[in-house]
């Protein structure tokens, strides 16, 4: 039974680090250099960038709940734990404090869109926070595969 807890946690990373690699630097670079209409290109990145939230979430939880009860307390003083808890609170920071945010100032800017608005730099300002945030958590995503031994 341990090989399977042991492979689902494999497939939990890679699922949560592949998401994060393949929607912030493929999909979402690609739905806006090929749609026409910017405002429509940031509301499908956006749900793209919810839904691997709410992975990275239950990826996360998984994977320290997995640690813990495969080593114990020794997890707690494990470089991979540690950059999953940060990878978790950025996750939690980015969705809950900085994409309502945003969120309010397009809803502010209504019915023109953000940009086109007196709202423009404030949202400009949170969306390189949010970008920001993203970078660190996918440079410690790539830390977490490399070091797992999943790249080799």
């Amino acid at each position: 039974m341990r090989r399977f807890w042991d492979g689902l946690a494999g497939t939990m990373l890679v699922l949560w680090i592949g998401g994060i690699w393949a929607m912030g630097y493929v999909a979402a670079p690609l739905l806006f250099a090929s749609l026409g209409d910017k405002q429509l290109a940031g509301v499908l990145a956006g749900k793209l960038f919810e839904a691997m939230a709410w992975i990275g979430i239950a990826a996360a939880v998984y994977l320290m709940l997995y640690r813990i009860v495969r080593d114990g307390g020794a997890a707690l003083k494990t470089l991979f734990f540690w950059v999953v808890a940060v990878m978790l609170a950025l996750t939690l920071a980015g969705h809950f404090g900085i994409q309502p945010i945003m969120q309010s100032l397009k809803d502010q800017a209504m019915p023109h869109a953000v940009m086109q608005s007196v709202f423009a730099d404030r949202f400009a300002r949170w969306h390189g926070v949010s970008s920001i945030l993203y970078l660190i958590q996918s440079a410690l995503g790539l830390l977490l595969v490399w070091r797992s031994g999943l790249a080799r």
